[in-house]
């Protein structure tokens, strides 16, 4: 692609063109310049509209989700005609459509240790718009070997923050984070929502920090965690400085090379996933139908057992089980459930360490009794 701006070009980014901090030479840095997107969810909808609405040249986005309606609320790159649909596919029209002038390319696969580091050395920065911290120590790894930096952004319910992790010039993602919080501690925005607004603030600010290292402008967040507050409508500011003990970035480093991220994070162990029994949502309605002795207990919180609720069963918010542990029968059978299963995990651990045994996990949640048993239940 020619660096050198087309006339079209020319009155489309006229705006930047006429900021001292950005002229026609620095509109063909963007030009030049390529971003990958890590996500095309909440965070990477608003961080790719802004990227290509900008001019750079290239923008890569990895993906391999389709778009759900309950995607619709904060994912601003999709709409409801491509409902059930890839969103990669999804993403390179609505930013073609944006700006033809820009190169979209699309990896539709998950990020691994073994495609990694193939699929990031080919740009020149990388933002992270993932919800899972497997793939977020993933992505910090492979841009310090590769010495790539990478534009971190996080949301949860009305708070997110963002970083710059730029290998030799300040602290990574594990000076931050040395550990992962153990499974099912910090609950996913699946499980606790998310402000759809938000991630348009969060997003935003990661495309200004890739665009500031674009340009060679500014001072990016390295060493600085920019915390924001939608309810307090604030913004805070930490310092961050590099752990010496850091086992990637620290003085004696010890990680060469990707890891086991899967295992290293602990998904799919711990206790509140060690040895759960579970049942489908149609072996439960078979056994409810039956009549057989078996109680349902739902541990969403009220204001999500008031959106839907499968019939016949009692609401234990799982922060309230401890105080209620007393109406529970040892000889009795309980099936307990939440939303997709996560919480519900978590509550049969709380009842095993109070000694009950005869419990069941739904699986999938009350999201699975509406797509297997019955579809009138409203999912969200």
């Amino acid at each position: 692609m020619s660096a050198e701006l087309t006339r079209e070009e020319i009155a489309r980014y006229s705006r930047h063109l006429i900021m001292p901090e950005v002229t026609i030479e620095g509109q063909r840095r963007l030009k030049r310049g390529s971003v990958l997107l890590v996500g095309a969810g909440g965070l990477g909808s608003p961080a790719a509209l802004y990227l290509a609405a900008a001019g750079v040249g290239r923008i890569g986005i990895l993906d391999f989700d389709v778009v759900d309606e309950s995607n619709l609320q904060r994912q601003v790159l999709h709409d409801t005609s491509w409902v059930g649909k890839p969103k990669l596919e999804s993403a390179r029209a609505r930013l073609t459509a944006l700006n033809p002038h820009v190169t979209i390319e699309t990896h539709a696969t998950s990020l691994n240790a073994d495609n990694a580091l193939e699929i990031l050395v080919n740009y020149d920065v990388v933002v992270d718009g993932t919800d899972n911290f497997e793939t977020r120590y993933l992505t910090n790894d492979a841009c310090y070997l590769l010495k790539k930096p990478n534009v971190y952004g996080s949301i949860f319910r009305f708070e997110g923050q963002a970083s710059v992790f730029w290998p030799d010039r300040g602290p990574c993602y594990r000076c931050l984070y040395p550990e992962p919080p153990p499974p099912g501690l910090v609950p996913s925005c699946a499980e606790g929502g998310v402000l759809g607004i938000l991630p348009g603030v969060v997003g935003g600010i990661q495309a200004t920090e890739a665009l500031k290292i674009l340009l060679g402008i500014g001072e990016p967040l390295v060493g600085r965690l920019l915390l924001y507050d939608a309810l307090a409508m604030s913004f805070e500011e930490l310092k961050l400085r590099r752990d010496p003990k850091c086992p990637l970035c620290g003085e004696n480093p010890t990680i060469r090379e990707l890891q086991d991220y899967v295992a290293f994070c602990g998904v799919g162990r711990g206790e509140d996933a060690e040895a759960v029994e579970e049942i489908s949502a149609g072996e439960l309605k078979s056994r409810m139908d039956a009549g057989d002795a078996l109680e349902v207990i739902d541990v969403r919180d009220p204001h999500e057992w008031a959106i839907c609720r499968i019939p016949g069963t009692r609401l234990v918010p799982l922060g309230s089980l401890g105080e209620h542990l007393h109406e529970f029968d040892s000889s009795k059978t309980y099936v307990m459930h939440c939303k997709s299963g996560v919480r519900s995990a978590k509550a049969i651990a709380q009842l095993r360490r109070a000694g009950f045994r005869r419990l069941l996990n739904l699986r999938g949640g009350v999201l699975a009794w509406s797509r297997e048993v019955d579809p009138s239940v409203p999912t969200y």
